[in-house]
C-alpha cells in the first residue's frame, strides 16, 4: 500500500512537471440567475499509459473537493461509474469529448449557490490522471435584469397588417430555447401559445382603438418561476382628436382648459395667453390663426402644445383666433371668439351743414355758427367696445334722437332761433363715460331781417313787375289813338320858346277848367302881386316836396278847344316838378324873363 502512494507522488510529481499538459478555458464566466451558459474548454495530455481503446474520463470539481477519493462528488463527469453532486445533477453537464481533448461544460438554471471555482480533471491509463487545479474558471452567477427586445415599427397605420418581433438577446449554445409568448388588447384572442424558440414573430392588423395599448413579451426559461418579459405601448396612427384651448389671464397663474369656451372677453392692456394642444399620431403640426393670417407655427418634433400671448390686449386683437392641428391621416380645429373691451375714445362731433355729404370734425367746446332756417346733422362718433350708450342733451334736456336705431345722430331740418346754445353728446360705457359739446349760434342771412320778409319780399317785386308791364301794354296802346284825335297842333320850337314848350305835358281836364277861370277874374285884394319872374311861395313849396317824393307821370285826355292869341298867356299848370333837379335861386334868373306857369306836376 506505501509503495503505491510512493508510486502515486512520483508520478504525480513527473506529471506536475510535464508540458503536455494544457488547458484552455475562459478565467470568469457570468451567467444570469435561472438561465443557461456554455463554458468552451480545450485541453491536452500526453499520449503515454493509453491507447486508443483506452477510455478517456473528464470531472469538473467545485475548488476545495477531493479528487483523489470518492468522498468528494462532481459537479460532472462523462464517467457513468461515478455519482455527480446532488445539486448539480441535470444542471452542469461535460458535454465535451476528453477522449478528443475536449472539456466543454453547460450549466443550466444556473444559480446564486453556483458561483464558485471550478477546475477539471482527466484520466485515461495509467499514466495520464491529471488535475487543471491552477488553470479553471470563476463562474459568477447575477440577478436576472435582462429583459428580452421587442422590435416593432415606431408607427402603426390602421387596417394594415404589422409584424412585430421579440427576442432575448444571450447566448444560448447548446441551451435549451426559452419558451416565448404574446399577451396584448390588439391581438384577436387573449394571448397565444407560447412556442419554443430562440426569437418569436407575431403578426396582426391594429385599428384605431389599439392606439396607446399594451403588447406583452413573455420568455420563460427551464426553471419554472424564473422567466423575463417586456412591454411596448402602441402608437396606431390617428387624425387629430381632443383639441382644447387653455387660457391664462396674467404670466403667473396656470392654464385653464376650456372646452366649451367659445367667446372671450378680456379688457384692453391685459395680458392673455392661450395655449393649443391636440392628440394626434404621428404628432401634428400646430397652429393660431386670426382671421386669415397666420400668428405662429409649431414643428412636429416639438412639443404637442402651441402657444400665442398677448401681452398688452390692444383693440385691434378682437377677432377670431383659430387653433389648427393637422397630421397627414387629417385635421382638427377649434375657434375662440376674442371681444378687446374698452371705454369711448376719441369722442367727436361731425357736422353736415345744407344738406352736404361732406361731415366736418368739430373738437369739445367748438362754437358752430348757423343761419336761421338752414338744414343741420350733428353726428356723435365714438370708439368703444362694447358700444356706448348715446344721447343728446341741450341746455340739460335730453334731445331726442331723429334715428331711435342710431342715437348718436341729430337731424335740426330747419334751425330756429330758440335752438341757439349749447347741444351736449354723453357716450355712457360701464368701463368709462365721455361728453362733447358744441355750441350752436343761429344768425339771419346777410341784408334780410328774416326769411319770411324774405320771401315777402321777392314776392311783392314779382308782383309789381307784371302790374307795371302791364300797365306800359295799355299805354301803348291807348296813346296813338289819343294823339290822331288831338287836332291842336304841335308848338313849333324856335329860340325864344321856353323849357315848358319841350315838355309833353298833359293836365288833367277838371282843375285845368276851374284854373284857367280863376284866371281870367281879377285875384282879391288881399293877395300881393308877385314880381315879374319870380315863384310863388306856394310853388317853392311844392317843388321841394315833389323834389323829395318822385312820383311818376300819367298821361291824360284833354279835349279842349284851340284857345285865341290872348288866352295862350294865362297859367295852366300849377306846379312843374324835375326829379332829380335842384330849383335855381333867383339870382340866377335872367332878368327879363317871367315864368309862364307857375307850377307844372306830373302825377
Amino acid at each position: 500500500m506505501l509503495l503505491l502512494l510512493l508510486l502515486s507522488s512520483l508520478l504525480g510529481g513527473s506529471q506536475a512537471t510535464d508540458e503536455s499538459f494544457w488547458i484552455r478555458v475562459e478565467e470568469s464566466v457570468t451567467v444570469l440567475e435561472g438561465l443557461c451558459v456554455s463554458v468552451p474548454c480545450s485541453f491536452n495530455y500526453p499520449s503515454r499509459g493509453w491507447t486508443e481503446s483506452t477510455p478517456a474520463y473528464g470531472y469538473w470539481f467545485k475548488a476545495g473537493t477531493e479528487t483523489e477519493t470518492s468522498k468528494d462528488a462532481p459537479v460532472a463527469t462523462n464517467d457513468q461509474n461515478r455519482e455527480v453532486e446532488m445539486s448539480t445533477q441535470g444542471r452542469f453537464q461535460l458535454t465535451g469529448d476528453p477522449g478528443k481533448r475536449s472539456c466543454s461544460l453547460v450549466i443550466r438554471d444556473a444559480q446564486m449557490w453556483d458561483a464558485a471555482w471550478y477546475f477539471f480533471r482527466v484520466e485515461r491509463g495509467t499514466y495520464v490522471r491529471y488535475n487543471f487545479k491552477n488553470n479553471g474558471f470563476l463562474l459568477k452567477v447575477t440577478a436576472l435584469t435582462q429583459k428580452p427586445d421587442v422590435y416593432i415599427p415606431e408607427t402603426l397605420e390602421p387596417g394594415q397588417p404589422v409584424t412585430v418581433i421579440c427576442v432575448f438577446n444571450w447566448a444560448f449554445e447548446e441551451c435549451p430555447a426559452p419558451s416565448f409568448s404574446w399577451t396584448g388588447t390588439a391581438l384577436s384572442t387573449q394571448g397565444t401559445k407560447p412556442t419554443t424558440s430562440h426569437f418569436s414573430v407575431l403578426s396582426f392588423t391594429p385599428s384605431p382603438q389599439d392606439h396607446d395599448t399594451d403588447l406583452t413579451c413573455h420568455v420563460d426559461f427551464s426553471r419554472k418561476g424564473v422567466s423575463a418579459q417586456r412591454t411596448v405601448r402602441l402608437r396606431v396612427a390617428y387624425a387629430p382628436r381632443d383639441l382644447v384651448i387653455s387660457i391664462s389671464r396674467d404670466n403667473t397663474s396656470a392654464l385653464k382648459p376650456q372646452e366649451n369656451l367659445t367667446h372671450l372677453e378680456a379688457q384692453k392692456g391685459q395680458f392673455l395667453r392661450l395655449l393649443c394642444a391636440a392628440d394626434s399620431q404621428p404628432p401634428a403640426t400646430l397652429s393660431w390663426v386670426l382671421q386669415d393670417r397666420v400668428l405662429s407655427l409649431s414643428h412636429p418634433w416639438g412639443p404637442r402644445t402651441l402657444g400665442l400671448e398677448l401681452p398688452g390686449v390692444k383693440a385691434g386683437d378682437s377677432g377670431r383666433y383659430t387653433c389648427r392641428a393637422e397630421n397627414r391621416l387629417g385635421s382638427q380645429q377649434r375657434a375662440l371668439d376674442l371681444s378687446v373691451q374698452y371705454p369711448p375714445e376719441n369722442l367727436r362731433v361731425m357736422v353736415s351743414q345744407a344738406n352736404r355729404t361732406v361731415l366736418e370734425n368739430l373738437g369739445n367746446g367748438t362754437s358752430l355758427p348757423v343761419l336761421e332756417g338752414q338744414s343741420l346733422r350733428l353726428v356723435c362718433v365714438t370708439h368703444s367696445s362694447p358700444p356706448a350708450r348715446l344721447s343728446w342733451t341741450q341746455g340739460g334736456q335730453t334731445v331726442g334722437p331723429s334715428q331711435p336705431s342710431d342715437p348718436g345722430v341729430l337731424e335740426l331740418p330747419r334751425v330756429q332761433m330758440e335752438q341757439e346754445g349749447e347741444f351736449t353728446c354723453h357716450a355712457q360705457h360701464p368701463l368709462g363715460s365721455q361728453h362733447v359739446s358744441v355750441s350752436l349760434s343761429v344768425h339771419y342771412k346777410k341784408g334780410l331781417v328774416s326769411t319770411a320778409f324774405s320771401n315777402g319780399a321777392f314776392l311783392g317785386i314779382g308782383i309789381t313787375a307784371l302790374l307795371f308791364l302791364c300797365l306800359t301794354l295799355i299805354i301803348m296802346k291807348i296813346l296813338p289813338k289819343r294823339q290822331t284825335q288831338t287836332e291842336t297842333p304841335r308848338p313849333r320850337f324856335s329860340r325864344h320858346s321856353t323849357i315848358l314848350d319841350y315838355i309833353n305835358v298833359v293836365p288833367k281836364a277838371g282843375p285845368l277848367a276851374q284854373n284857367r277861370n280863376q284866371k281870367a277874374t281879377p285875384s282879391s285884394s288881399s293877395r300881393t302881386p308877385l314880381p315879374p319872374g319870380a315863384p310863388s311861395p306856394e310853388s317853392k313849396k311844392k317843388q321841394k316836396k315833389q323834389h323829395q317824393l318822385p312820383s311818376f307821370p300819367e298821361p291824360k285826355s284833354s279835349t279842349q278847344a284851340p284857345e285865341s292869341q290872348e288866352s295862350q298867356e294865362e297859367l295852366h299848370y300849377a306846379t312843374l316838378n324835375f326829379p332829380g333837379i335842384r330849383p335855381r335861386p333867383e339870382a340866377w334868373m335872367p332878368k327879363g324873363t317871367q315864368a309862364d306857369y307857375a307850377e307844372v306836376k306830373f302825377q
